[in-house]
């Protein structure tokens, strides 16, 4: 148990500095690593995944306090923002959390695969706005926000893979888009756990310490690492070349995708 406990630590150091520098949330490399673990330490093969996805989310909680007050301090968070995606956040991670239950560990598994991928390639290329492109109303926001909280549920992130391209769309500058993210990370967190907390109180199988999907000991251990470097991210965000970074975690992305898509190959 100790070798996972260190995993989990060394995890979350890694996972919360590049939350803190990207505003991804971390769950983009949580989620792999914490599939691999949990496979290791014998749990069901039928909710690995789910296990997975439930503690990433639980994790990004603690993740996000700590660098969204970092980005607020250097006045990085549109809370306008924040708000007026707040509602279609929380309904949207509610459902998918709710509804993750009831899909196959497989297909779990391929979707999230296939977001790797996605995730991958926009950061990669980072497509630029017209310039005239401004936020939606408060109806586009809220359709928005449950978007974005249906796939962060059943990718295990922050949802900053999916709004920080969103609010560039948009046309918001890079640094303050991943500002906001760290702010919009915190509802989706919340909501997504929340539903995989519940949805799995009825499962039979799931490892003693847990509570529905969300594995206590791989959830504190990470949150203490994370917690740790979150701020140490959030400030390199606005002193180092964003975009190269972002060239970088991309490959690294890519790797765990074709990790992902041999696994699923090989049976």
């Amino acid at each position: 148990m100790e070798i996972y406990l260190a995993l989990y630590f060394g995890l979350g150091l890694a996972a919360g500095f590049m939350a803190g520098l990207l505003g991804v949330g971390g769950g983009l490399l949580m989620v792999p690593a914490l599939s691999w673990a949990f496979m290791r330490q014998g749990f069901s093969p039928d909710y690995n995944i789910h296990l997975a996805l439930a503690t990433s989310l639980a994790v990004i909680i603690p993740t996000s306090l700590s660098s969204l007050r970092t980005h607020h301090a250097h006045g990085a968070v549109d809370w306008l923002t924040v708000r007026r995606m707040l509602p279609g956040i929380l309904i949207g991670t509610l459902a998918g959390g709710l509804a993750a239950a009831k899909l196959p560990d497989a297909g779990l598994k391929i979707f999230f695969t296939v977001f790797l991928f996605y995730a991958a390639t926009q950061m990669l290329l980072g497509f630029k706005p017209p310039a005239s492109r401004q936020m939606p109303g408060m109806v586009g926001m809220t359709l928005a926000g449950g978007l974005i909280g249906v796939v962060s549920s059943w990718v295990g992130i922050g949802g900053g893979t999916l709004s920080v391209p969103f609010l560039t769309w948009c046309n918001a500058g890079l640094r303050r888009a991943i500002g906001t993210s760290s702010a919009i990370g915190l509802p989706i967190a919340l909501g997504g756990s929340i539903g995989y907390m519940v949805s799995g109180l009825a499962i039979e199988g799931l490892p003693p310490a847990s509570i529905g999907f969300v594995y206590l000991p791989a959830l504190l251990t990470i949150a203490l690492g994370s917690w740790l470097t979150a701020p140490f991210g959030a400030r390199a965000t606005h002193r180092l070349p964003v975009q190269r970074v972002k060239r970088i975690f991309a490959g690294l992305l890519y790797l765990l995708a074709v990790r992902m898509a041999y696994g699923l190959w090989a049976g």
